[in-house]
């Protein structure tokens, strides 16, 4: 019979703990983050990291389902707002501001052979593709950019903020003022190229 019974309280805290302290290990250490430096960060024994997550290739899926996950639900809650251009660019700002606090994008690519991450990261760029769509249709976006477009672009003020180290650690905002200008449907030009295949 299958037990049914919500997880112990201990267990929850004890997760959350792991998940923080093994993205602040693989954000300090990349892939060479141990498991046993993982569990000291955390405050538990190695054997409560395998009872969570029984590789590390484990832990790592659930590090990028967590993530992938905050920004489904942040778009999700935006996807009916008042002010769809408003709404998009809070989406962005909250995808800019979760890599802000730990580029962790390297575990992505980790995280790839895992069919829970495959398919929440399908959802998250359907909820990007919905966002990007309903900015549009209100004029709040040029009519040529579309939801991958906007996808590929959603690391690019982090990526362009790291090109100056000893900068205020809230640069990526400017560049993402820069990058929504050029989102904006006033002034726009024809782009040179057609958009890439859809993601």
């Amino acid at each position: 019979m299958t037990d049914t019974r919500p997880p112990r309280a201990d267990a929850v805290r004890n997760r959350a703990a792991l998940l923080a302290a093994a993205a602040d290990e693989f954000a300090e250490r990349g892939m060479d983050a141990s498991v046993a430096d993982i569990a000291r960060r955390a405050g538990v024994g190695k054997g409560t990291v395998f009872r969570h997550f029984p590789t590390k290739d484990d832990l790592i899926a659930a590090i990028v389902l967590d993530r992938v996950g905050e920004l489904t639900a942040a778009g999700d809650r935006l996807r009916d707002a008042a002010d769809p251009g408003g709404a998009l660019l809070e989406f962005l700002t909250i995808a800019a501001q979760q890599r802000q606090q730990r580029d962790l994008s390297f575990l992505h690519v980790a995280g790839d052979t895992n069919a829970a991450v495959a398919e929440a990261r399908e959802q998250m760029y359907r909820t990007v593709h919905d966002l990007v769509d309903r900015a549009r249709t209100h004029g709040a976006l040029r009519t040529d950019v579309t939801g991958t477009d906007v996808i590929l672009l959603m690391c690019a003020p982090n990526y362009v903020a790291s090109y100056a180290p000893g900068a205020s650690p809230d640069l990526w905002r400017r560049y993402l003022g820069i990058l929504f200008d050029g989102l904006r449907p006033q002034g726009a030009h024809p782009l040179p190229e057609p958009p890439p295949p859809a993601l």
